[in-house]
């Protein structure tokens, strides 16, 4: 714990010097109350009332436990790029103590909307957050907000301060394009990037690629069939060269990936796009690349969504919504790396039950 307080004392405090309650004591509060099951500010500060006494043996409380408009007025003001900071901190510490390398393999990068978290008339226009995961460990490497919306600009300056060395970053096709390549290349990374319509000129060259290889003979593929779900799914990758006068920084391959969906009452439905690649793979190296980037989906968004409740979360006012998105990755994050089998649902109604199973979350952090 005593690490996770030393990172949160790097945060800038944006309140004026008259503030009672310390900044860091009142985000590692946020933080504890969030692994217990808190979802808003109120939840937060009840939390802190019900455990003044506990938690004043951990952080300082002169004042005892502060109010929710002590948590709303700080999470409120507090800039999103130093949450961004120390949410960066917290993973490389909290990497190295779980024993854990620099990050290698696949890292997915992926934009999620704050469906709730809204100003009044701009439902239209809702906070986003930018997610970069290392699905080997699944575990985040960064996050960072979009004050404007534009995920594209805020994944590129995420990307300017990750070591991507040995790593295949993938994303969807927005990001599909010169300075998302060049900045993952600069990084030490190569890209795996969806290739559709939204960049049509090259996606015409890799049609025709594909087109020109199939000419000249069979172009070798990976299958892979799966059932679940009710539906039964196949999937057929192929790659080919990239042509020398395709537009895009460092591209060595094109890969094309075939879905057929079949479900239940017959219904069919049939998937096909292109894959950017700035290193060369067999087809079921990009299979199983391709399946690794729904990690950030499956294993990040999804359980925000269903355990943490964000899209049902009505902090809306200034950076608030921002600043409580990052505090819940690092409580998912805790949650998840802890060994027990249970789901992290589990865990976390465990850690609001049991003081002893509550401590245990930490003892990855040194």
């Amino acid at each position: 714990m005593q690490t996770l307080i030393t990172i949160l004392r790097e945060v800038r405090d944006p309140r004026d010097f008259n503030a009672r309650h310390d900044c860091a004591s009142m985000l590692f509060i946020a933080l504890m109350a969030t692994l217990r099951g808190a979802k808003s500010c109120v939840g937060i500060a009840d939390f802190a009332a019900a455990h003044a006494v506990e938690l004043a043996e951990i952080v300082d409380l002169p004042h005892g436990a502060p109010s929710h408009d002590s948590f709303s007025r700080l999470l409120r003001l507090l800039d999103p790029d130093e949450t961004a900071k120390i949410f960066m901190a917290f993973a490389k510490a909290f990497r190295a103590g779980l024993g854990l390398g620099p990050v290698k393999g696949v890292v997915a990068i992926d934009g999620k909307r704050l469906r709730r978290g809204y100003e009044r008339g701009r439902a239209c226009m809702p906070p986003l957050m930018i997610s970069v995961w290392d699905a080997e460990t699944q575990v985040s490497v960064a996050a960072r907000a979009s004050d404007d919306g534009n995920e594209v600009a805020a994944t590129l300056e995420a990307l300017k301060s990750l070591d991507l060395k040995g790593c295949i970053v993938t994303a969807d096709a927005l990001h599909c394009h010169p300075k998302m390549a060049e900045g993952v290349l600069a990084q030490g990374g190569h890209y795996a990037l969806k290739l559709k319509g939204n960049n049509a000129p090259l996606r015409d060259c890799a049609v025709k690629a594909f087109a020109d290889a199939e000419k000249r003979g069979p172009i070798a593929f990976y299958e892979k069939s799966e059932k679940g779900h009710d539906r039964f799914e196949r999937r057929s990758v192929s790659v080919v060269a990239a042509p020398k006068d395709a537009n895009l920084p460092g591209l060595a391959m094109f890969g094309r990936v075939e879905s057929e969906r079949r479900k239940h009452n017959g219904e069919t439905s049939v998937f096909v796009y292109y894959v950017a690649l700035s290193k060369q793979m067999s087809p079921r190296k990009l299979m199983d690349v391709n399946r690794s980037h729904w990690g950030v989906e499956n294993h990040l968004h999804w359980r925000l969504d269903v355990i943490f409740r964000e899209d049902d979360a009505r902090t809306r006012k200034d950076n608030a919504p921002q600043n409580l998105s990052i505090i819940r990755r690092m409580a998912l994050d805790i949650l998840h790396a802890h060994p027990d089998e249970r789901s992290v649902g589990r865990k976390m109604k465990l850690s609001a039950w049991s003081k002893e199973f509550f401590f245990e979350l930490f003892t990855q952090l040194r």
